[in-house]
């Protein structure tokens, strides 16, 4: 079966949902877990999710589509990608 994975825009009072620290992935059958993409260029097991389920965190998830959440990764790349 196919994971069924839901996706949220990392925000902090410095960014936005134009602009997100990251995007967390949260994958519901198979293997739950959580994973965040970052300045690293890694998706990595996050926990960032439940800090923020019991209010211990800077940052606010919001939800995000699938096309969102590559658009958002395709732009951290971008951003991380040595000038020419």
């Amino acid at each position: 079966m196919a994971d069924e994975t839901t996706y949220y825009a990392i925000v902090d009072e410095h960014t936005s949902l134009t602009a997100p620290v990251g995007v967390l992935r949260q994958f519901k059958t198979g293997d739950r877990r959580d994973e965040s993409f970052g300045q690293d260029l890694e998706w990595r097991f996050s926990p960032i999710r439940h800090a923020v389920e019991r209010g211990d965190s800077q940052y606010e998830l919001i939800p995000i589509g699938e096309d969102e959440a590559e658009r958002i990764v395709a732009r951290i790349r971008e951003l991380a990608a040595p000038d020419e």
